[in-house]
């Protein structure tokens, strides 16, 4: 993965300040800023209803914001106060739909040259980008065939090359995975990102899959309520989440409630039943002694102890399910469900479950 502190140095091709859109008297975004980089990858990832295909949108010239201003390759293109904004058709950004949009009566070198006619480019030209394009994807032997002689992964190739056709400063991809199946999807997404890389594209991505994001982005955006809860490279968002919003969205967690009973800097002691276990305090308000808490801690840092010891609470193991490349443990705590990783099946009954007190995230 490229590091994101790499493309700082890089102009700025498109940039957001604080963006406002709402719909009747509920707010879509509430003041989000962000600035996209030459060579660089941004993924919009949060919950439905969190704004982020809204926020692509309004990048596109699809949605009209109420306050704010966008740039591309630094001209203006929205301005709230100015009252000024340039319709999406000139804003010459390449634009991949969740459907793929082609047109199905058009063979696919027609649909990749479609935003090239209306440009009024020559016959000529417009013969050598579509070729380029068709061949960068590996499409050039597909050029006469129509959208429904495709696969779903040539078709989403055709609405890719189709963007990239006229060399657009930006791309923006809404969901770009999401119509393929699971192992296609997979496969996709490694070629997708050598082909951004290769190519040195500017994109932004929507995507609700987090899997997705941290393998083609250099930065994530994460949204909550049209907002932007958090944003840093994908290790920085899987690792250090700044709120419990951000650790419970990224990564698969258990969350443990309890009680704060000592308290040492950072080093927080949380009371769970009649254990002790030490996590780490998190988030903008310390924990403090007395405090209710909750604890959350990927599952795949949770380990089965072989006795007591520090940070280990017993647990009931309930089952063992095989995954294929490992088995998950389906853990009762008492008051909750935790699932832990192992290489190989357990049999039910007490286990001691190892919390490491660095992976406990705590928040108040």
């Amino acid at each position: 993965m490229t590091n994101v502190r790499d493309h700082q140095t890089q102009p700025c091709v498109l940039g957001v300040q604080d963006l406002h859109l709402r719909y009747g008297d509920n707010p879509i975004l509430q003041g989000v800023s962000l600035e996209l980089h030459r060579g660089e990858v941004i993924s919009l990832l949060g919950p439905s209803g969190s704004g982020k295909t809204t926020l692509l949108r309004a990048v596109a010239g699809l949605e009209q914001p109420h306050n704010g201003r966008i740039t591309i390759a630094g001209q203006p293109v929205f301005d709230g106060q100015a009252r000024m904004e340039v319709p999406a058709e000139g804003r010459n950004l390449g634009l991949v739909f969740q459907s793929y949009a082609l047109w199905p009566h058009k063979t696919v070198f027609d649909n990749v040259a479609y935003g090239l006619k209306l440009r009024k480019t020559s016959a000529a030209e417009t013969g050598d980008r579509v070729s380029d394009a068709l061949k960068n994807l590996g499409l050039g032997h597909l050029a006469s065939r129509f959208p429904h002689q495709l696969s779903g992964g040539q078709q989403q190739r055709v609405a890719i090359a189709r963007a990239l056709v006229y060399n657009p400063p930006v791309i923006l991809l809404d969901e770009p995975l999401s119509n393929l199946d699971a192992k296609l999807r997979e496969e996709a997404r490694a070629w997708l990102r050598e082909l951004i890389i290769r190519l040195q594209l500017s994109a932004l991505v929507v995507t609700h899959d987090q899997s997705e994001a941290m393998a083609m982005s250099d930065r994530i955006l994460l949204l909550n309520g049209g907002r932007i809860e958090q944003q840093g490279t994908p290790t920085e968002m899987y690792s250090n989440p700044n709120s419990l919003f951000s650790a419970g969205f990224m990564g698969t967690n258990n969350t443990l409630k309890g009680r704060v009973e000592k308290c040492d800097g950072h080093q927080v002691g949380l009371r769970f039943g009649e254990q002790l276990i030490w996590g780490r305090s998190c988030g903008t308000a310390p924990a403090q002694t007395g405090q209710d808490v909750t604890g959350v801690v990927r599952v795949e840092r949770i380990q089965l102890a072989d006795g007591p010891g520090p940070n280990r609470i017993p647990m009931e193991l309930v089952t063992s399910m095989y995954l294929g490349d490992r088995w998950e443990y389906v853990l009762d705590n008492g008051h909750s469900l935790v699932r832990a990783h192992g290489r190989q099946a357990q049999p039910a009954g007490q286990r001691w479950v190892e919390v490491p007190a660095e992976d406990l995230w705590v928040f108040a």
